[in-house]
C-alpha cells in the first residue's frame, strides 16, 4: 500500500469513527437537565394583599413542579415593604448576582425596570413580568389582566349603576405603573360611549389603603356631584368604614376582590367588583419560567391574559372561600 492510499485509508476510518461518536453523544444543544432551581419573586409590595395570593401562587407552584419533575425548586421572594421601582431594580440585580435561575417581577415603573430585566436576561436570567408589564424589555413573556379591557369592565357597571348619567371619579393609584395607566385609558374610552356621564378628573396617590380612603373621602367632600367612583385598584377597600359618607352619594365599582372588598358587596356599599387571577400571577410565572429552565419550552404566547371575575351581591359568598386558600387561611 503506497503513503497515499494509507493516508486515504486513514483519514476514511477517522471519519467513520466521528460519526459513530457523534450519533451516540448529546448534541451540544441539548438543554442539560436541572437538579435543582431557583426563581425569584419580586412584586411590588409587601403591604397589598393581592401579592400575599401571588407569593402563595408561587410557592404551590414550586412544590407542585418539583414533585412532578424531581427536581429541587425554590422560591426566593424579594418584594419592598411599600412600593418602590428602585428597590426592586436593586432586587433584580441581587438575584442575579446570588445566582438566580429565573425571576418573576410586577413593575411598578416599566421605564426604571426595563434596564434592570434586559441586564438580567443579557445574564442568562430568563424573566417573565406578571400583573404589570414591562414592554419594551426582554422579558420572555407576561401573565396577568387585560388592563384595558378591565378599565373597561369598570366603566361598564358603573354607568349601568349610576343609570347612565352623572360624574364619576377615578381612582387611579401609582401613576408610573403601566398596568394601571391601561385601566384608566379602558374607563376613559368605555364612558366616551355614555354622553350623559362626565369624568371629573383621574387622582392618583401612594398604594396604600389610608392614603387611598383618605384621597376618595377629601375628592367627595370637596367636588359633592360626584355620584361615581371608578376605582382601577381597590386600595381604600382594604379598610373598614372606607365609604362612609360616601356610598349615600355615588356607586362604586372596583378591580380586586379580597377579603375586605368582598365585605363592601355583602353591605351594599360596592356595586360590582372586577376580580383578577393574583394566585396565577405566581403560579403561572413560575410554571412558565420552570417550563423554560428544565425543557428549553417557551410560552405559546408573549402576552397570557386571563378571564375577568364579576363578583356581586349575587356570587360573592363564592369568593371567600377562595381567597382563604390563596391568603392560606384557615
Amino acid at each position: 500500500m503506497n503513503r497515499r492510499t494509507l493516508s486515504r485509508t486513514l483519514a476514511l476510518g477517522l471519519l467513520a469513527a466521528g460519526a459513530i461518536t457523534m450519533g451516540f453523544a448529546t448534541r451540544p444543544d441539548d438543554p442539560a437537565p436541572k437538579k435543582s432551581l431557583v426563581i425569584g419573586i419580586v412584586a411590588k409590595s409587601q403591604s397589598n394583599p393581592v401579592f400575599q395570593a401571588a407569593r402563595t401562587g408561587a410557592e404551590d407552584a414550586c412544590r407542585d413542579l418539583s414533585k412532578k419533575l424531581g427536581i429541587d425548586i425554590k422560591p426566593n421572594w424579594r418584594t419592598p415593604t411599600n412600593e418602590d421601582a428602585q428597590q426592586q431594580a436593586q432586587f433584580v440585580e441581587q438575584l442575579v448576582s446570588q445566582g438566580a435561575d429565573g425571576i418573576a417581577i410586577s413593575c411598578s415603573d416599566a421605564n426604571l425596570l426595563t434596564s434592570a430585566i434586559d441586564d438580567a436576561v443579557g445574564k442568562g436570567v430568563q424573566v417573565v413580568t406578571f400583573d404589570s408589564d414591562a414592554p419594551k424589555s426582554k422579558r420572555m413573556a407576561y401573565y396577568g389582566i387585560d388592563d384595558v379591557e378591565a378599565g373597561r369592565e369598570v366603566a361598564r357597571y358603573l354607568a349601568k349603576a349610576m343609570g347612565d348619567k352623572g360624574t364619576v371619579a377615578i381612582l387611579a393609584g401609582n401613576q408610573n405603573a403601566p398596568n394601571l395607566q391601561a385601566r384608566v385609558r379602558g374607563v376613559k374610552e368605555e364612558l366616551a360611549n355614555h354622553k350623559d356621564i362626565k369624568i371629573k378628573d383621574v387622582y392618583y396617590h401612594k398604594e396604600t389603603a389610608n392614603d387611598a380612603a383618605a384621597m376618595v373621602q377629601q375628592v367627595q367632600n370637596a367636588n359633592p356631584d360626584i355620584s361615581g367612583w371608578a376605582m382601577v385598584g381597590g386600595w381604600p377597600l382594604f379598610t373598614q368604614n372606607a365609604l362612609d359618607g360616601i356610598y349615600d352619594k355615588a356607586k362604586v365599582v372596583s378591580v380586586d376582590t379580597l377579603p375586605e372588598q368582598l365585605e363592601y358587596v355583602k353591605n351594599g356599599q360596592v356595586d360590582t367588583l372586577i376580580g383578577q387571577d393574583c394566585y396565577g400571577w405566581g403560579y403561572q410565572s413560575v410554571v412558565m419560567l420552570v417550563d423554560k429552565l428544565n425543557s428549553d419550552k417557551s410560552p405559546e404566547k408573549v402576552i397570557n391574559t386571563f378571564k375577568l371575575a364579576v363578583v356581586n351581591k349575587d356570587n360573592v359568598k363564592e369568593y371567600e372561600g377562595l381567597w382563604q386558600k390563596w391568603l392560606k387561611k384557615k
